[in-house]
């Protein structure tokens, strides 16, 4: 049996659905458990279903149990892991059974997106790309950023929920444009790593040690939440705790480089960012985080790198 909410909104009782526990997957739902939602979940692999099953979910057997939900929510990898999810034979949208929409944070391509939207609405299923700015621990902290694009109706509805996962909400307009956010903000991110790690050689090589540097930027104006989130890890070297994949960087960055080429805008900083993340990517760096970058910029300095082990908070506590 599903699980409803006891919200009330716009005279509806709304249940909720959820498809995709990656990292960010698992901590979204529980900051929508934390507010008192109740959410039924699907995962293929069950397992990762379960350890969330004594927090308040509610598993189902199929991804078309799932479209008795109001609201469906997904994270997944890709266009096509998204196409397969909602549209495969015993996919979310089945012949009896839709959501009246589907809410998708994941990092895909314009084209896609808008594909899977066109096919959604000629279904009567409305459909939001709600893309985010964070990672697992950052959602876990309280500090995830939501954008949103699609019907304004349908942000509306859909806003509560978001505001529960987020600390912050922007609807940014119709169609696909949140897809565009999304793409530009991960292409940045492509960039600020390759600068931060660029300088944080230049000064170590110099002779500043790399906890001394970072801390003073993360003090000056160029310091944000990202910098001292990032700063543990630059200085203990401790890529294993992962918060997004070299690979992954690269399929973002990539989509940036294809939306830079569709709107002719030059882009000459991310096109050399872009073929450096290529290379970690080429060089078996998978598993780890992608600000592994900064032991390949030192190797190319003719610097080794050794771990400060240095007790560093990322400011990020939970809240």
């Amino acid at each position: 049996m599903l699980a409803a909410n006891r919200e009330k909104l716009d005279g509806c009782h709304l249940s909720l659905g959820w498809l995709g526990l990656g990292r960010m997957g698992q901590s979204m739902v529980r900051r929508l458990l934390k507010s008192g939602y109740a959410v039924n979940l699907w995962n293929r692999t069950r397992s990762k279903a379960e350890t969330l099953a004594g927090e308040g979910v509610t598993i189902v057997d199929t991804k078309q149990d799932l479209g008795r939900c109001d609201i469906v929510f997904t994270m997944v990898s890709t266009t096509e892991d998204l196409k397969q999810v909602l549209f495969d034979a015993d996919g979310l949208i089945g012949p009896r059974t839709r959501p009246k929409l589907v809410v998708d944070s994941s990092s895909i391509s314009q084209e896609g997106s808008a594909e899977i939207r066109q096919r959604l609405e000629a279904m009567g299923v409305n459909y939001l790309c709600a893309p985010v700015s964070g990672n697992a621990k950052v959602v876990n902290a309280g500090k995830l950023l939501m954008v949103s694009s699609g019907p304004e109706v349908w942000h509306n509805r859909a806003e509560p929920y978001l505001q529960a996962m987020a600390r912050k909400v922007i609807w940014v307009g119709e169609g696909e444009l949140a897809r565009t956010w999304k793409i530009a903000h991960n292409t940045m991110l492509g960039v600020f790593i390759q600068s931060l790690c660029e300088i944080a050689v230049l000064a170590e090589k110099a002779g500043i040690p790399r906890h001394v540097f970072l801390e003073s930027i993360n003090e000056s104006v160029l310091g944000s939440m990202y910098t001292r989130y990032k700063t543990p890890a630059l200085v203990n070297l401790t890529f294993g705790q992962v918060t997004f994949t070299p690979g992954l960087l690269l399929k973002d960055m990539d989509l940036g480089m294809a939306a830079a080429k569709a709107h002719g805008v030059p882009m000459p900083a991310a096109a050399a960012s872009r073929e450096s993340v290529a290379r970690l990517a080429g060089r078996g760096h998978k598993d780890v985080d992608f600000a592994v970058l900064l032991l390949e910029i030192a190797r190319d300095a003719g610097l080794d790198l050794k771990s400060e082990d240095r007790a560093i908070s990322d400011g990020l506590e939970p809240e």
